[in-house]
């Protein structure tokens, strides 16, 4: 009687998944991702605040204050910050309101000179001009409300925001040791050890996230406050630094930053081109820092190489817009810490890591 190899029936535990299933399952997730984004972007963002506050927590508890005591005055410290973006972001506001007067009147001089140049060297008469704005203003009324619309959307999104992290951290936080009781449990007995050592390295892995995107605000502030000065604009530290802090504020806080400076060189110099050359100094420091200040900065510190920071962020820009770009880059780095120690998944590791790897010794 043949007997056959005890081994012949049995997969071996690093066998490859197949390409189609791959494929599969990269869909399924990002189907999942994209129409539960409502619940995952302020889950995770509260994810994001929790690991970063809770060495200060456990500081704090161990010193011997109340969990929820230490707990609420954490939280209290980011809504602080959070609140002093939000005035300074309304303080630029204000500061543009005082210059409205003079910026108005420069506004209509230099529409009064483009119609005179129009009707010089076009031939297109004042009447005729007006006829024109007129038209498009009766046009774009059937534009207003969905407009309005959407914006009012996009504020009642936000506002939902920054009620719920808040909410989802505090509970996170205060029941840390249950959720991770839980994750012992639904993994092997002898997985425990590698699951600790996970959730520590996350822990540290968002610290030094953080880290990165305050080296990526400080360059992005110098980088303004340069190119503002070379133009001549005043106060170029003032306004490089106030845009830096505010591009945490997705396409709105940049927008609003550049109002003031753009305001204040028209009025100062009498002359379209220092405007323009405040919006291309502004534009040319934003791609610098989506394609290089950020993957560079963020992704060493993460260890995760320049194109699969540039990759993350895209795809997190498709599925979860601006949110999506800032969060992905530590979902992949969690993905890095478990794929490190999962030996089918040796081959991701070395895809996402920066390519440096420590000799083996015999």
């Amino acid at each position: 009687m043949i007997q056959i190899p005890k081994t012949s029936n049995v997969i071996p535990s690093n066998s490859k998944f197949s390409f189609t299933t791959i494929l599969q399952l990269v869909v399924l997730i990002c189907i999942i991702l994209y129409y539960g984004k409502t619940l995952f972007i302020p889950l995770s963002f509260s994810l994001l605040i929790s690991f970063i506050l809770y060495p200060i927590c456990k500081w704090m508890e161990q010193k011997g204050i109340n969990q929820t005591i230490a707990i609420f005055i954490t939280l209290s410290t980011v809504l602080i910050l959070t609140l002093g973006i939000v005035y300074l972001l309304f303080l630029q506001i204000n500061e543009f309101t005082h210059e409205w007067e003079p910026f108005k009147i420069k506004l209509l001089e230099s529409l009064n000179q483009l119609s005179i140049y129009i009707t010089e060297n076009i031939g297109i008469t004042a009447d005729e001009q007006i006829s024109f704005f007129k038209n498009a203003m009766n046009n774009s009324g059937t534009e207003t409300f969905p407009l309005i619309k959407t914006i009012l959307y996009s504020l009642s999104s936000y506002a939902f925001l920054l009620l719920i992290i808040p909410v989802f951290s505090a509970l996170i936080l205060y029941h840390r040791k249950m959720l991770v009781q839980v994750l012992y449990e639904v993994f092997p007995p002898n997985k425990k050890k590698a699951i600790h050592e996970v959730l520590i390295e996350t822990i540290n892995t968002y610290y030094n996230f953080i880290k990165g995107m305050a080296l990526v605000y400080l360059i992005v502030g110098l980088l303004n406050s340069i190119g503002l000065a070379i133009i001549g604009v005043p106060h170029p530290f003032l306004f490089g630094f106030t845009a830096s802090i505010l591009t945490f504020i997705p396409y709105i806080g940049i927008m609003i930053s550049s109002l003031l400076p753009i305001a204040i060189s028209w009025i100062t110099f009498n002359s379209i081109w220092y405007p323009l050359g405040v919006i291309l100094v502004f534009s040319i420091v934003q791609i610098l820092e989506a394609y290089v200040i950020f993957p560079f900065a963020v992704g060493s510190r993460l260890k995760i190489n320049t194109l699969m920071i540039i990759i993350m962020i895209t795809i997190g820009g498709i599925l979860w817009g601006a949110a999506g770009m800032i969060l992905f880059i530590p979902f992949i780095s969690i993905i890095k810490l478990i794929a490190e120690r999962t030996e089918s998944l040796k081959t991701l590791s070395i895809l996402l890591g920066d390519g440096i790897h420590k000799k083996e010794t015999d």
